[in-house]
């Protein structure tokens, strides 16, 4: 029985509605029990590729928090970027009776295995942040992606207008992850025009795998090796690459000199706007997407309906998919935006008075 069997696509809105039905088999199903055990508790599988990296584990704890107050269980496990290991994890979890599937994958290709093993559980999976590919995926949760890419060029543009022609670096994101692409198209929308009059040169790109700084760094050390002060911006796609790239500029006594983008708003990065090195990061409403998460994986453990205003093509299929805006953070607006929605403190941010 296929999940999708009450789909309804709205013409100009694109919403879509999924209903979901109850009595899934072996996987799921969080019907009654029965008039002497009361309902089923859900339970939610929780798969993430990393705990090493400060964001996720945000995102974690926010989703948990909100699956508790929904009264559903949630059993997580972190990969650790290990695909094999992860896939193994989503077994495990089907193993554990499991009513939903919600995937942080490592790699978004690979675990299309992953959903093709939940499909035969009759177990709905919903990808979250980095969708998953070539897959009868189910929902696609995540923020606005080629908009954060844009956000990262746009203010690259409008920071050095004055300068002409702006040599920028280019450090993608891991080529595993899908949402390092559309990072990488938005930045390609809105520096367009821009390269095509000269008015910005591209000295050097390349993908850091896995996200690792040390990666960013050899990719910062090889672009200084080549043109040495000349380099005006380094669009980095997230702020661990950032911060790679800022170590790099350090060495050489430029850091704070030249105009470095992140993404992800972690506590490191925003201390380093404030401090003058980095100058921009993208926040990314964790704690919305993470309980929205929560809430929607209850809503289709239990055959309610729920409403996904757009739709992203996985390369199988149309996945219905529930998009969360995102926000430019600089010095200017660290308070109106992280602190104020308490995603970090000022005294984590400038250090106690």
């Amino acid at each position: 029985m296929s999940f999708k069997s009450f789909l309804v696509v709205a013409s100009l809105a694109v919403s879509v509605l999924i209903g979901l039905v109850l009595g899934r088999g072996s996987g799921g199903g969080a019907q009654a029990a029965g008039p002497s055990s009361g309902p089923k508790v859900v339970k939610i599988g929780l798969s993430l590729d990393t705990l090493k990296e400060a964001r996720w584990a945000k995102d974690r704890d926010a989703f948990v928090a909100r699956a508790k107050e929904l009264g559903a269980e949630v059993i997580v496990l972190s990969a650790n970027g290990d695909d094999t290991r992860q896939i193994a994890d989503v077994e495990s979890l089907i193993t554990s009776k499991v009513d939903v599937i919600v995937v942080v994958p490592h790699d978004g290709k690979a675990m299309a295995k992953g959903v093709e093993v939940a499909g035969r559980a009759h177990i709905p999976v919903i990808a979250y942040d980095r969708i998953i590919t070539d897959s009868d995926l189910d929902l696609y949760m995540t923020f606005d992606n080629e908009h954060v890419g844009e956000l990262q060029a746009k203010y690259i543009l409008d920071k050095l207008s004055t300068t002409k022609p702006i040599k920028l670096v280019r450090i993608y994101g891991a080529k595993t992850d899908n949402n390092a692409v559309l990072f990488k198209n938005g930045q390609d929308k809105a520096l367009k025009d821009a390269i095509a009059s000269g008015a910005v040169q591209v000295v050097h790109e390349d993908w850091a795998d896995d996200w690792k700084p040390e990666n960013a760094k050899r990719i910062m050390n090889a672009a200084l090796t080549k043109h040495g002060h000349g380099i005006d911006a380094v669009l980095a796609s997230n702020d661990t690459t950032a911060g790679g790239a800022i170590q790099a500029l350090k060495e050489e006594g430029m850091a704070g000199k030249v105009v470095v983008t992140g993404q992800d708003a972690e506590l490191v990065a925003v201390q380093r706007i404030v401090g003058g090195e980095q100058s921009m990061s993208i926040y990314k409403p964790v704690q919305i997407l993470a309980k929205r998460g929560a809430e929607v994986a209850v809503a289709l453990a239990t055959g309610k309906p729920v409403i996904a205003k757009a739709e992203l093509n996985n390369g199988k299929r149309e996945v219905p998919t529930i998009l969360v805006d995102v926000v430019t953070v600089t010095k200017d607006n660290v308070d109106s935006t992280v602190v104020k929605d308490g995603f970090h403190t000022r005294e984590e941010i400038y250090g106690k008075p």
